[in-house]
């Protein structure tokens, strides 16, 4: 979790009260927060001759970004506190009323594609301000951000520049300005070269360096306003005295862009000489559709049930009381005029890590005091604890094939592309099979669609055992399904594989018959089957499948309810793929989908 220091005394001052280091570590335990250390009785560092006053140093939740800096910490306290409420953030055009305009060429979709910005008009900054400032884009750049690639932030003077202002990606040596803090001109290239040492921004280099073209941002006299993620111009140099702020924020991930954004003007724009009030800028990035003003500080509505809030606290708690405590939170609430027992609650701009109405019951919670909730939970409905359907068919498949004289195996799930279809003789449709989008290494490449590679990769793995080896596993393959909200779903199989200097045929039919035989499904004959529709049972049939040694492989046939399934096939797989798996003696598989019998 990230480490955020603040100044004690300034804390103490915005919360209207003076702690001691045992009641403050309280008030941080009760809001969900650690204090780390109080560095009041501590040696501290001296600079130009004075001592650095006292710290405290605060753990905050990796998900909370609005609380990784002074502002925020002192914000949220002080709602938690009943001091104060969350602000109404609002949106103020600028004294001649036409909004400052950023132009997104559309060669920047080959670096870095999305773009978003904002102005604080009249800011107000002191040194501590200043510094937490800057302190904040640190670390949303090295949390949120991950170390600048998902995200950049730019601040700038806007004093210094002039709209409207234009955002492209061009080749190095042709973006040429003097970096922040240095006096020397330098282009794309030189600058790489500049700062390959640099201990602060050598780290960022990689992000773009190899890339064809850089991103870089211009004012309408063609002045460099920064090149993201790397560096800041020098020509527009925040200070103590800077009264307007143009920030920028070029980024590779779309939520992650207006979250950044929020973030910041929702902490400083309280400096502003109308506190609270954000200039927008107006995006205009028609190739991608992201053409907008920004930001969007609208609430986000959700809603959360109150029977779940009281019945996971173990409360019974009133709509109002709840729409109280949430108030604490930094949320406003009421109940909901539409939907009966439920409330209407706006999430503010501050709360991205609220995504269910999970999170606002932990809210709640952490409002009403974790050490008061109920110790024992109310006991509304008494329920004994069951396997789900799917493990308990599992655990009887794999307790019979284990008592047949089969080991159990359990390959990882992902495995390679090729050991998935080209070393099975399959062909991929492109339909099938999950793939990891970035693979680490060429062995972890998709999710499997059979459970045979992993039974041959197994073997391959033990031939210098004795043979014959006979394994077996019980797990879950995946499929792209599109008709499912997640696109994919999962299905249980049964798989098993003989390796031996004889083909074993007979031993996997034979484990398959004794597995049907306790799954309740009778054998029946081919005929039986297809011209008898009150039969119910399996049977199998003869398929050309190129996995297998032609003529040497077979379809399992079941009749269900009424239903004709396929749950899958066994055979003597082809002398090919036996190469591919490096593998000496002859195999036979089976493989069969268990979710049929459910």
């Amino acid at each position: 979790m990230p480490t955020i220091a603040v100044n004690k005394a300034d804390l103490y001052k915005a919360l209207g009260k003076e702690y001691t280091t045992e009641e403050f570590d309280e008030l941080c335990f009760d809001f969900g927060i650690e204090l780390d250390e109080d560095t009041t009785n501590t040696q501290r560092p001296i600079t130009d001759g004075v001592e650095e006053p006292p710290q405290l140093k605060i753990e905050i939740p990796a998900n909370r970004y609005d609380m990784l800096c002074f502002e925020g910490i002192a914000m949220n306290l002080k709602a938690f506190l009943s001091q104060t409420t969350l602000p109404n953030f609002k949106l103020a055009p600028p004294p001649g009323g036409e909004l400052q305009t950023t132009y997104v060429r559309e060669d920047t979709a080959r670096i870095r594609p999305y773009f978003s910005s904002a102005i604080l008009r009249n800011i107000k900054f002191t040194q501590s301000r200043y510094d937490s400032f800057i302190a904040l884009q640190d670390k949303l750049h090295q949390n949120l951000a991950r170390q600048r690639t998902l995200v950049a932030i730019g601040t700038h003077d806007l004093d210094t520049i002039k709209g409207p202002f234009s955002y492209e990606a061009l080749p190095p040596e042709q973006i040429k300005f003097t970096p922040l803090n240095q006096t020397k001109q330098m282009n794309g290239k030189e600058m790489m070269q500049f700062y390959e040492k640099d201990r602060h921004l050598g780290k960022y280099l990689h992000i773009i360096r190899d890339s064809p073209v850089y991103p870089v941002i211009y004012d309408s006299n063609r002045t460099v306003l920064s090149m993201p993620p790397i560096i800041n111009s020098n020509h527009t140099k925040i200070s103590l005295d800077t009264k307007n702020v143009y920030i920028d924020i070029t980024a590779t991930d779309k939520t992650k862009l207006e979250i950044v954004n929020h973030v910041l003007v929702a902490m400083f724009s309280m400096y502003c000489e109308e506190p609270f009030t954000v200039e927008p800028v107006k995006i205009v990035s028609p190739h991608n559709n992201c053409s907008r003003e920004t930001p969007d500080l609208t609430p986000r509505p959700t809603q959360a049930s109150i029977n779940y809030i009281n019945d996971v606290c173990g409360l019974s708690l009133s709509a109002d009381e709840i729409c109280a405590l949430l108030e604490r939170m930094c949320y406003q609430a009421s109940p909901s005029t539409s939907s009966k027992g439920m409330l209407d609650v706006q999430v503010p701009i501050t709360r991205a890590d609220v995504l269910h109405q999970a999170d606002i019951m932990e809210d709640v919670a952490i409002a009403y005091g974790f050490n008061k909730l109920p110790r024992h939970f109310p006991n509304k409905s008494a329920a004994v604890a069951a396997p789900l359907p799917i493990n308990k068919l599992a655990d009887i498949v794999r307790n019979e094939a284990a008592m047949a004289g089969w080991s159990e195996v359990m390959p990882l799930i992902l495995c390679s592309h090729d050991e998935n279809f080209a070393w099975l003789n399959r062909k991929d449709d492109g339909k099938t099979a999950v793939r990891l989008q970035n693979p680490k290494t060429a062995e972890y490449q998709i999710v499997r669609t059979s459970l045979v590679p992993g039974l041959l990769k197994t073997l391959r793995e033990n031939k210098h055992h004795g043979v014959p080896m006979k394994v077996f596993e019980v797990s879950d393959v995946c499929f792209k399904d599109e008709s499912l909200e997640r696109k994919a779903r999962n299905e249980r199989h049964f798989a098993a594989a003989w390796y031996g200097k004889t083909s074993g045929f007979e031993a996997v039919h034979g484990l398959l018959d004794r597995v049907m035989l306790m799954l309740k499904s009778a054998f029946l004959t081919r005929e039986e089957g297809l011209s008898n529709e009150k039969l119910e049972g399996y049977w199998i049939d003869e398929v050309d499948d190129p996995t297998f040694f032609p003529g040497h492989a077979a379809s399992i046939n079941l009749k269900l309810e009424g239903k004709r399934h396929i749950l899958g096939v066994f055979g003597i797989l082809h002398p090919t793929v036996l190469k591919n798996f490096d593998l000496p003696y002859p195999v036979s598989t089976l493989e069969l989908n268990l979710e049929v019998f459910l």
